[in-house]
């Protein structure tokens, strides 16, 4: 089959951390693309928290070159710790730290999300400042026009959306029907920095992370190892630390006392003031956050999947296709299952065996199925996550098994 450029030219909006990946791996099929970004650069955001990557693993591998993946070791957020790490996960009493259920060990490597994203960004030509705007079928209806905020355009054989849990994409395709369903949680955190004396009692808990919630009030609590002083580069200095992703969130109240508070010396009383009652530990943790911390809030909303007509020009994936909570960590992996799967089809639509549309509509079939589900038991694990005295072992918040239950929301 033939081809002119545009007609075999993909045309991605979203470098992040699956935008990359679908584009390493178009690039080791020798697929055209280009690549589009809205922000200025890897730098323009806020380095965020970490990454667990876990049963997506393979599917990271067949996404990038051999000398890209060997290196995926170099960004976790402890080396050291990720060659030894047993993949142990523990949902913890936070008035007592008595570990309430172990969750079963898998292989999983815990990466910080800058540290990963410019690993996949190696190598790749991406343009940045470019802000989606809008699409229309090209005048021959054999492509797709893609229009940016900054009056520039690309034409090219399909669109590829990567573009977040508030895509654009989605909302030009959908409109309302697109829109993120918020749950009633309201959550905030800080990236802490510890000196060795500090952390070594939470490190003690486990090395890397653990999650819990306090029985009396539901709130919950995460924590994560962000850097170590040998991969923050403070090792051997005066004053090495290490720094840590802490999390809270609460099921939302009537009246203004269960929102976030607007400020951040406001929204860090209010972690201080949840931690009374956690055990001492925990409790010192937050209360050595020092006044002037920014306290990020993150809205808890979701989205499961429903079917769109796009003629075969349009597709989305990771968090533009099926934005979901974070309280079984799955987001991520399935957006990098998204990228395998996705190329996959695109290697057998450049091949000449299956037409475009066909391709798109192989893996849109495949991806809601797997992926509505994986929203409704993050949705679960969310709302179980504030309500321990109702948690039981099936809970998709503390089982890899647990099945799709009807979480009281519109699905």
């Amino acid at each position: 089959m033939g081809f002119s450029k545009d007609a075999q030219l993909v045309i991605i909006v979203g470098a992040g951390i699956v935008g990359l990946a679908l584009a390493q791996a178009l690039k080791k099929e020798n697929i055209p693309f280009q690549l589009y970004e809205r922000d200025q650069g890897l730098d323009h955001l806020a380095a965020g928290w970490g990454i667990s990557i876990n049963w997506a693993l393979e599917a990271l591998e067949k996404c990038l070159p051999s000398e890209l993946f060997t290196r995926v070791d170099d960004v976790q957020v402890d080396p050291e710790q990720g060659r030894q790490d047993t993949g142990r996960f523990l949902f913890l009493d936070l008035e007592t730290l008595e570990p309430l259920y172990v969750i079963p060990p898998s292989p999983r490597k815990r990466v910080s999300r800058l540290g990963f994203r410019k690993l996949l960004a190696e190598g790749l030509d991406i343009r940045w400042g470019k802000a989606l705007s809008s699409f229309a079928p090209s005048a021959d209806g054999n492509g797709i026009v893609v229009q940016f905020a900054d009056g520039t355009s690309a034409h090219g054989a399909m669109l590829i959306a990567a573009d977040g849990g508030r895509s654009r994409t989605r909302a030009l395709l959908l409109g309302e029907a697109g829109a993120l369903q918020p749950l009633p949680v309201r959550f905030i955190g800080v990236t802490a920095t510890l000196d060795e004396e500090e952390m070594a009692p939470l490190r003690a808990i486990d090395p890397l992370l653990f999650k819990g919630t306090h029985p009396r009030t539901n709130h919950f609590l995460w924590f994560s190892v962000l850097s170590t002083p040998e991969t923050n580069g403070t090792a051997g200095s005066a004053r090495p630390h290490y720094e840590a992703q802490i999390n809270l969130s609460w099921p939302a109240a009537a009246g203004p006392e269960g929102e976030v508070p607007r400020t951040d010396p406001e929204r860090l009383a209010r972690m201080r003031g949840a931690a009374r009652g956690f055990h001492e530990v925990l409790r010192r943790a937050i209360e050595r956050v020092p006044d002037g911390t920014v306290v990020r809030e993150i809205k808890i909303a979701d989205w499961p999947p429903v079917e769109w007509q796009a003629g075969g020009l349009v597709t989305m994936l990771g968090d533009a296709a099926h934005p979901m909570t974070m309280y079984r960590g799955e987001a991520a992996n399935h957006g990098l299952l998204d990228a395998s799967k996705l190329t996959e089809e695109l290697k057998l639509w450049h091949g000449g065996s299956k037409t475009r549309a066909q391709a798109l509509e192989d893996f849109e079939t495949e991806m809601r199925q797997r992926t509505r589900q994986a929203v409704l038991l993050s949705r679960q694990a969310c709302l179980d996550a504030h309500d321990v005295a109702n948690l039981g072992p099936e809970s998709p918040l503390v089982s890899k098994r647990a099945r799709v239950m009807d979480p009281g929301l519109k699905a």
